[in-house]
């Protein structure tokens, strides 16, 4: 029983451990997601070690101290996603309902045939902006029917998992698909104009997961969205599956280099992934938004038959709010450091020049 405790512990002090190095290969980066159950499984294993521990044993005392380190990293890690934690995004004023923004993202999971289910959990949630991923042709046949309640769109359906939707009630003044890093990986960008005149920049996105590649390709794909959207000269919000998640050394890079706030900091952990299993559930759908959005809500919405779980946030756009935030900010080692992984990304994903997507295309460092 020891053993098996002592071992238990030793792995759980290197799954901690092992993010730390500056690597992307996907049996390390794969540990950024677990930080709540290893958090969980170290605070057990240490508690059950109390009974067997030998005071006398030197192994036993160095053992109970990496496990209390390592625990202390976790807690730290996630803290910011408690409510225990300050928010960094304040609640939304009363009034402002013509700068209203009612976002709903979710991966749809491919082979999932739940069409109605999600129609319904749509037509309760009544957003003005729809942004689903893992869209094939059938996904986009059936979604069709969005079309008379949010009639302008962006459709880029595929059949690798890579496909994607956007659906909007509010005017697209332009639009279009890129292809930033992968040729086959699309990304969306449109600007919006909200009721009361005001025009956002709307990024979408869903780059490729560990553990089925290195992280490469979607590190440089989120820092290349980040320096868009701080560059593109009006407020700007990305949202989707970004098969990361919010305390990684990646996504925390990106809001440095992006200057946009993270509605879950303070609220809770919101988790998406998986749906159908709780034991290994995460927060991987996310919505980042610039100082001038406030919250009037963010939750999760009921199942459908994917492994993720629909994420609605309703925002209000408040220009006074910015002097309430405070941005995050990128200093010259943020920015080396973001541009070596668009560098290493962009090479990675060079594999083919014109797949099923087409080229990488010129926009990929405009707005």
């Amino acid at each position: 029983m020891k053993s098996l405790l002592a071992g238990l512990g030793l792995f759980l002090v290197a799954a901690t451990a092992l993010p730390f190095l500056p690597t992307a290969k996907k049996w390390i980066r794969i540990f950024d997601f677990p930080r709540l159950q290893i958090a969980a499984l170290l605070l057990a294993t240490a508690a059950a070690y109390l009974f067997v521990l030998d005071r006398d044993s030197a192994f036993d005392l160095l053992l109970m101290g990496a496990l209390a380190l390592a625990l202390a990293w976790q807690v730290f890690r996630i803290f910011p996603y408690t409510p225990l934690a300050p928010i960094q995004v304040r609640a939304a004023s009363d009034g402002h309902a013509r700068s209203g923004l009612r976002i709903v993202i979710a991966n749809v999971l491919m082979e999932n045939r739940k069409l109605g289910a999600l129609l319904r959990i749509l037509r309760n949630a009544d957003p003005d902006l729809v942004l689903l991923v893992e869209t094939d042709a059938w996904w986009d046949r059936g979604l069709r029917a969005l079309a008379e309640r949010l009639p302008h769109s962006i459709r880029q359906p595929r059949d690798d998992t890579y496909g994607m939707v956007l659906y909007s009630r509010l005017p697209l003044v332009s639009s279009r698909v890129d292809f930033l890093v992968d040729p086959e990986i699309p990304s969306v960008y449109a600007v919006i104009e909200l009721p009361s005149g005001d025009l956002v920049a709307f990024h979408g996105v869903h780059p490729a997961p560990p553990p089925l590649r290195d992280t490469m390709e979607r590190d440089a794909e989120l820092l290349l969205v980040g320096r868009k959207a701080r560059a593109c000269g009006r407020p700007a919000i990305v949202a989707g599956d970004l098969n990361d998640v919010g305390w990684s050394a990646t996504t925390r890079l990106f809001m440095r280099i992006s200057g946009l706030l993270d509605p879950r900091r303070g609220r809770g952990f919101f988790a998406s992934y998986h749906a159908r299993n709780p034991l290994i559930r995460w927060p991987l759908d996310y919505i980042f938004i610039d100082q001038v959005f406030t919250i009037r809500d963010l939750r999760i919405l009921p199942s459908f038959g994917s492994d993720h779980f629909p994420v609605l946030v309703d925002l209000r756009y408040e220009p006074r709010a910015r002097h309430d935030h405070e941005a995050p900010g990128a200093d010259g080692i943020d920015e080396s450091e973001a541009a070596k992984r668009i560098r290493d990304g962009k090479a990675a994903g060079a594999g083919t020049d014109d797949g099923p997507g087409g080229p990488v295309n010129a926009h990929a460092n405009s707005c």
